[in-house]
């Protein structure tokens, strides 16, 4: 039975005759509701992406935590149980960890000295993850190539007139910086926090200035123009040998990893037709983006 005339029948039962209007209102609202989740897709931002993790409903990610999360997986499916993802489920449990890529230092006075306890892997990321301690505060952070356990690395948001000499670690805004010095957890935007160069290996270069503009060559050679408060961190990323160790040795390791077989026939790409070599698109500007709000929170 349609949801409609299910709803239309249990008017007349209960008031009696009802107006269109009303019954559409009533079957809206019913659509809407929080105790049904049918149809709700449609309701969600068309970019919205499924994750491989869901958290448990207590996990607040306002409250930063180094406590490792306990994940499930949600297999691609959405709200309504429906793959709206596909090729992702399965694989083996693991332990996420808040990564801080917010490096933000003192604008005024001495920077802020970060003490590195710890060097670790993390299963849920290419990039090795650092442990360090400064103030009155412990947090995850993206290890770089050259950083080892003890190091004090320097986190300063001071905007200078003339360059400063960084270390491997080290936070700064990226008009305090030289050119030609390689980056990595570059933000975007002030005080948003790093979006670029996060994973391992992977390093961006500051290529030249322009007023108080600055180009970025990211990974993928594009350039991108930022403004020169955009804190950066000096060096590469860790694990710079994960191009090597990455590759399956048995076909049940992508299965581990929560990939999922292809579906259909496979056509191996030999080069008849050609391939199409594009030109490197111009360098665009990051401007801020309007977030949709929460509309759902995932539960186990």
């Amino acid at each position: 039975m349609n949801l409609n005339k299910l709803i239309e029948n249990f008017a007349r039962l209960a008031v009696g005759r009802l107006s269109n209007s009303s019954l559409q209102a009533s079957s809206r609202n019913f659509h809407q509701s929080s105790n049904s989740l049918k149809n709700f897709n449609s309701r969600l931002p068309k970019n919205i992406k499924i994750g491989k993790f869901r958290f448990e409903t207590h996990v607040d990610f306002k409250n930063y935590t180094l406590t490792p999360l306990k994940t499930a997986k949600t297999g691609g499916r959405g709200l309504d149980g429906r793959i709206w993802v596909h090729r992702i489920g399965g694989g083996d449990k693991l332990l996420y960890r808040m990564i801080d890529n917010k490096r933000i230092g003192p604008t005024e006075g001495e920077p802020l000295v970060e003490h590195v306890n710890v060097i670790m892997k993390d299963p849920c990321r290419s990039a090795h993850i650092a442990v360090v301690a400064g103030g009155d505060r412990k947090r995850y952070i993206i290890a770089s190539e050259k950083m080892k356990e003890g190091d004090l690395i320097k986190t300063s948001g001071v905007l200078t007139a003339m360059p400063v000499r960084a270390s491997d670690g080290d936070a700064y805004p990226i008009g305090s910086l030289p050119i030609g010095t390689l980056i990595h957890n570059v933000e975007q935007l002030p005080g948003d926090g790093g979006t670029i160069a996060l994973a391992a290996g992977t390093s961006a270069l500051y290529i030249r200035r322009v007023g108080n503009k600055c180009i970025v060559r990211m990974p993928s050679k594009r350039e991108i123009i930022l403004s020169e408060r955009c804190m950066v961190v000096v060096g590469r990323v860790s694990n710079t040998e994960h191009h090597k160790t990455k590759k399956m040795k048995t076909a049940g390791e992508s299965r581990w990893r929560g990939i999922r077989p292809k579906s259909g026939w496979w056509q191996r790409k030999d080069g008849y037709c050609g391939r199409k070599i594009r030109p490197i698109k111009p360098a665009y500007e990051a401007k801020p983006v309007v977030q949709p709000p929460e509309v759902f929170r995932w539960t186990i």
